[in-house]
């Protein structure tokens, strides 16, 4: 396969991977014969260029992974808690070995940075590790009972919900594998993961990896291929899957949790944000510009707990934005690959079309652009990284709707109960962040703001043990920390009567 990006050999395993140039299902350790003519193409965000097929799995291919994964959970259930955490430590250790291997397959069908895609397979095989020390800690609890007639013990414990469908975004593709297999697995359960057509390999890589691990069954991880339409509603409705479990936009996480309580399944929902950041006039202004470009321009913008609504202090505005201005206009677009690029493409030519809708619904809007607002030069998905100041807070798509770019709108408060009034005025509800050298203020905020996940002098971000999810339509549940412990199992009540 010829890669447009000259910059850079591939790695063996990723030239040898991308020779298949056609993929099916990866099911039961294996991956499936094709079972239909429906082929998706995936391209490279960079060239353009078409760089591998897969194969739409329909209700037969579903079926077949449901029936492995029914089988895989009887196996997983034999092994011990200990050597469940030694089996979920060495697919950790695995994945890390294929780091950088993974990581130029993610910049190939993904755009991001080469830089950031090391992170994002280090976040995963630490997630990996955080939860193979959960396969030994699943517990219970014992309680007092008011019944009469006699003595009774009474105790509760937890139980693996079942087979989980799990379907992926294409923003964080390997973090995501992580977030949804390692909580499930250690609870033991067996897991349908389908990833976005946009950015499937990654995943499929991940699951030939997971069969070499000593204690594994087959049938434990199965990824099918395809779209939300057609393969993610087959997920959903097929009746072996007792969980599903679904991260994207707000709108698409409405219908998937309307069709799993039809069917009364247990369902987690992380969604879009339109994530607030709020600067109060005592903040670190030397800090400020950059951690505010870093929180909206990493990852292109297509991260969900970015932030995209921004809100300073009359008297500090024209400053900041200018400052901010100054590092947008000197980020370098170009190739994951390259060593001075600071911003890669947008992932598909589909999204690039919404993120350029957006901004000239923006300039539409009369509202000032401050820096950006146009395609990147010669051939990508690139947008450029843009600042618009809405001055006079109007309510316009680019200031209440989510972007999913590289896109971020400013907006000047007068006083502390403007800006709180402002920051909540959202549908969403996912994340914050506040910048202020005042704790007493800082919790002030945090106490009100209506957000799932808040930082403070800081973008947001991860971390395996800091549970994750959103207030109103930003979702329902959460992921990470214990939280996904109790997502993924189910607690049984019992009592005993012994006298």
């Amino acid at each position: 396969m010829t890669v447009a990006h000259d910059i850079v050999d591939l790695h063996p395993e990723v030239s040898s991977f991308l020779a298949r140039k056609e993929y099916s299902s990866f099911v039961n350790g294996e991956y499936l014969a094709a079972q239909t003519n429906e082929l998706i193409s995936v391209h490279d965000p960079y060239s353009e260029e078409p760089i591998a097929t897969i194969a739409e799995a329909g209700e037969p291919v579903v079926d077949i992974a449901a029936q492995a994964a029914v089988r895989a959970i009887k196996e997983w259930k034999k092994v011990l808690p200990n050597q469940k955490e030694k089996a979920l430590f060495d697919y950790a250790t695995l994945i890390e070995a294929h780091a950088e291997e993974l990581a130029q397959l993610l910049v190939l069908e993904h755009g991001k940075l080469f830089s950031d895609a090391k992170k994002e397979v280090s976040a995963a095989v630490n997630c990996f590790r955080y939860y193979a020390g959960w396969s030994t800690k699943i517990e219970g609890s014992t309680l007092d009972v008011s019944l009469s007639g006699g003595d009774h013990f009474a105790y509760t414990k937890r139980e693996p919900v079942g087979v989980v469908a799990a379907i992926a975004p294409w923003n964080v593709p390997i973090m995501m594998y992580a977030w949804k297999i390692a909580p499930a697995l250690a609870c033991g359960c067996a897991v349908i993961f389908k990833p976005s057509e946009f950015t499937p390999l990654t995943a499929l890589r991940l699951a030939e990896l997971s069969t070499s691990i000593s204690h594994f069954p087959k049938g434990l991880i199965n990824v099918v291929t395809g779209s939300g339409i057609k393969t993610g509603q087959a997920m959903i409705h097929h009746p072996s899957v007792a969980k599903v479990t679904f991260t994207g936009s707000s709108d698409t996480g409405r219908i998937i949790g309307q069709n799993a309580a039809k069917r009364l399944k247990s369902f987690t929902l992380e969604l879009g944000g339109k994530n607030p950041v709020l600067v109060l006039d005592d903040a670190d202004y030397t800090k400020v510009p950059g951690g505010i470009c870093k929180g909206i321009f990493y990852n292109q913008g297509q991260v969900c707990v970015s932030g995209s609504r921004l809100f300073l202090p009359k008297a500090k505005f024209d400053n900041t934005l200018a400052d901010m201005a100054g590092i947008a206009s000197s980020m370098k677009l170009g190739s994951g690959f390259g060593p001075d690029t600071k911003l890669g493409p947008v992932v598909s030519e589909d999204h690039f079309k919404k993120v350029m809708q957006y901004i000239e619904e923006g300039k539409n809007d009369n509202i000032e652009l401050v820096t950006g607002g146009h395609k990147g030069e010669g051939k990508g998905y690139f947008v450029e990284p843009t600042i618009f100041a809405n001055t006079e807070n109007k309510k316009v798509s680019v200031e209440t709707e989510e972007i999913f770019g590289p896109v971020i709108t400013a907006m000047p408060y007068d006083d502390f109960d403007d800006l709180l009034r402002k920051a909540n005025d959202t549908i969403y509800g996912l994340s914050a962040s506040i910048w202020t050298s005042n704790l007493h203020k800082a919790h002030r905020l945090i106490d009100q703001i209506k957000a799932g996940i808040i930082y403070v002098n800081s973008p947001v971000r991860s971390d395996p043990n800091l549970p994750l999810g959103g207030f109103k339509q930003s979702g329902i549940g959460k992921e990470l920390g214990r939280s996904a412990i109790d997502a993924y199992t189910e607690a049984k009540s019992v009592c005993l009567h012994y006298s």
